[in-house]
């Protein structure tokens, strides 16, 4: 696992300082902006990934949220590259304990395996790597949004993430699901930008 260099970020949930009406009357002041749900910032700060990140956190189950890792268009998502997300997509890595969420969690549970550098730490929260996020938007979102999250991923440099770099990685992956289908996808995109140019 490595550390991003998002520090923690400050968000207000229900029932730690105050109760949702208060949190809804101080966002009609123009105190707090909504980050997603019933999670909070201070309109002071700019919404970063370690704002997304532990908004999300929050809707998590409790827990499931230590070692949980935020994955696919979740993580896309902490990134500023999807749009929120109606279900929180968890990774968890498959060492041979099962694991299994409540119903009605609103997130959704796979067990994968994750190499130590497809996971960061974004203010202590668990989530894919943007080269890993990538290979999974590729290989399991609808063709459309995986399109618009791969272009946005793929144009911010910090990421590393070209989609060259993609192609590579989706190309070394072994026994995954989707990969003919990404692979196809990731090349199209790659193509159509070879003829714009």
């Amino acid at each position: 696992m490595t550390n991003a260099t998002f520090p923690p970020a400050a968000i207000l949930v229900p029932g730690e300082q105050f109760i949702l009406a208060e949190l809804h009357a101080m966002k009609l002041d123009g105190v707090l902006a909504a980050v997603i749900g019933e999670a909070f910032r201070s309109t002071t700060q700019e919404e970063t990934p370690g704002h997304r990140a532990a908004a999300l956190v929050h809707h998590i189950p409790a827990a499931m949220a230590p070692r949980a890792v935020l994955g696919q268009l979740s993580a896309a998502w902490v990134y500023g590259c999807a749009p929120p997300p109606t279900v929180i997509a968890l990774l968890q890595n498959h060492e041979g304990k099962s694991a299994s969420l409540p119903p009605f969690s609103g997130c959704t549970l796979r067990q994968v395996y994750l190499s130590p550098q497809e996971v960061l730490s974004i203010g202590g929260v668990l989530v894919t790597s943007p080269l890993r996020t990538a290979l999974d938007v590729a290989r399991t979102a609808p063709e459309a949004l995986a399109r618009a999250v791969l272009e946005a991923l793929s144009r911010e440099s910090a990421f590393r993430c070209s989609l060259g770099r993609i192609r590579q990685a989706l190309q070394a992956a072994t026994h995954v699901p989707g990969k003919l289908r990404g692979l196809d996808l990731v090349q199209g995109m790659i193509d159509a930008d070879a003829l714009r140019s």
